[in-house]
């Protein structure tokens, strides 16, 4: 199967949700469409008849068809949020699916692949994946709130990484949780990459000032650097934040040279929040957002775009090791709003 078709298949709740709200604003108040075989005139369609967007209505050659107008549009508008887009980037897709069609009749799939082509128009800027520089060691500070998913998606990326060549060194900054830095131990054995830890309890700055000297020490291309997962409203833990990337820059001033925040999509808007925290505190450089596989709140990836114009270096839709997938913005527009491939 290709990854357009694993994306949909992962994505089914976020397309479903989308794709049934688009099908059901066509058919109220819409009209079947679809010349008889003699070439004339639609068919009147029975009651329930234009209520059948789908499968059957295209066997009947009558998909439903309505006018946009303005209470089409604010119809548009009101899935789109639902579907997690936010308020401004729902009046702004709408606006520039409306233009030039005003008034026109249009059916589900056109509305779909209309969507498509603006989600793709708005992702299409961010879609970068992680930049590689000369530096060495290249330091990658990966940050996010608890569950997010950063130790997987850590263990991921190192795995990557060293399968591109790279020689990786793993910092297990969430000196908290011995879980968390279990995890990424078993994660690096997976990607054969050494992970540094430090007892529980221990300075997570230190700890990262100390594998910035082991990186240097053994020439490695790459240090991810864990940290703990941090409440947004949790000042004291932000400030713990804040001194690690403090410490990294008295090792080097230009580091950490990636601070990649990992975004659960289950969270749906508090996404936003969460970015607007970050940024203040880390100066974050790049977003990786996970379990798109589990929610239907996948348009907050439209509305983070929109907002703040952050690279999207990679996208995760399940636990597997190639489930880290890059960011392609045309596929994943297709995939969320159930347009035709």
């Amino acid at each position: 199967m290709s990854f357009f078709g694993k994306l949909r298949d992962r994505l089914f709740k976020s397309s479903s949700k989308l794709g049934d709200g688009l099908d059901a604003v066509v058919a109220e108040g819409g009209e079947s469409a679809g010349p008889d075989a003699a070439g004339g005139a639609a068919p009147e369609a029975s009651p329930g008849e234009a209520a059948k967007p789908g499968l059957v209505g295209r066997m009947l050659g009558t998909q439903p068809k309505r006018t946009l107008d303005d209470a089409m549009l604010e119809e548009l508008e009101e899935v789109l949020i639902a579907a997690d887009l936010g308020v401004e980037t729902a009046l702004k897709v709408t606006a520039n699916m409306a233009e030039g069609r005003f008034g026109r009749r249009i059916g589900a799939s056109e509305i779909k692949s209309l969507l498509a082509k603006e989600v793709a128009a708005i992702l299409g800027p961010v879609a970068r994946p992680l930049p590689i520089y000369q530096k060495r060691p290249q330091v990658v500070l990966v940050v996010g709130v608890n569950g997010s998913g950063k130790t997987t998606t850590i263990g991921k990326l190192a795995s990557q990484l060293r399968g591109a060549g790279k020689s990786v060194v793993v910092a297990a900054g969430d000196t908290f949780r011995a879980a968390a830095v279990e995890q990424l131990q078993v994660w690096g054995e997976r990607a054969g990459v050494s992970v540094m830890t430090a007892p529980q309890g221990s300075d997570p700055a230190s700890l990262a000032f100390d594998a910035m000297t082991k990186a240097e020490a053994e020439g490695a291309d790459m240090l991810l650097i864990d940290t703990a997962g941090r409440l947004q409203n949790r000042a004291d833990l932000m400030e713990e934040l804040a001194k690690i990337v403090r410490v990294i820059r008295k090792k080097d001033p230009e580091a950490p040279h990636n601070t990649v925040l990992v975004l659960d999509a289950t969270t749906g808007q508090n996404a936003l929040s969460q970015v607007e925290i970050f940024q203040k505190i880390a100066d974050v450089s790049g977003l990786v957002m996970t379990k798109l596989d589990g929610t239907a709140k996948g348009g907050v990836l439209v509305a983070l775009a929109d907002r703040f114009g952050l690279p999207i270096h990679a996208i995760g839709v399940g636990e597997a090791i190639d489930d880290l997938a890059p960011f392609d913005p045309e596929d994943f527009a297709r995939a969320l709003t159930g347009a035709e491939g």
